[in-house]
């Protein structure tokens, strides 16, 4: 058990996981930092010129806890849609079309025979030389 983990860590998996994973985070604060100072804004825009407090509504009008911010949501909406676009378009698509070059390349190289397998071979048609 501990070989198997062993070898997942020195494999090279592991710190390409870690590096994805740094780099994700480092994207969605940047992505999060633009739609909040860039789009938000223009969101809250369009509650009108009278609105404090952006694009949205309290529930009860004496508590500011009960604010429904529908800029926030929207926003949040933006900032997923962007991160998922760009892991899928620099990360899937890439993958997928190495992955089907790589298949490509197996399916048209022909397996190589074992030596023990071309060793055999010559021995049977020496042999079947011999007989006749």
């Amino acid at each position: 058990m501990l070989n198997g983990f062993k070898e997942f860590i020195f494999r090279g998996n592991i710190i390409d996981l870690a590096t994805a994973v740094v780099i994700g985070t480092a994207f969605t604060a940047l992505v999060t930092a633009i739609t909040k100072s860039l789009i938000e804004p223009i969101i809250n825009a369009f509650a009108g010129p009278n609105a404090v407090s952006g694009l949205g509504f309290r529930l009860l009008k004496d508590n500011p806890a009960t604010y429904i911010d529908l800029a926030a949501v929207i926003n949040a909406l933006i900032t997923f849609t962007i991160i998922a676009a760009v892991v899928y378009f620099l990360v899937i698509v890439p993958m997928k079309a190495v992955s089907e070059r790589m298949a490509k390349a197996e399916e048209a190289e022909p397996e190589a025979d074992a030596e023990e397998i071309v060793l055999l071979r010559e021995i049977r048609d020496a042999l079947a030389q011999q007989n006749g």
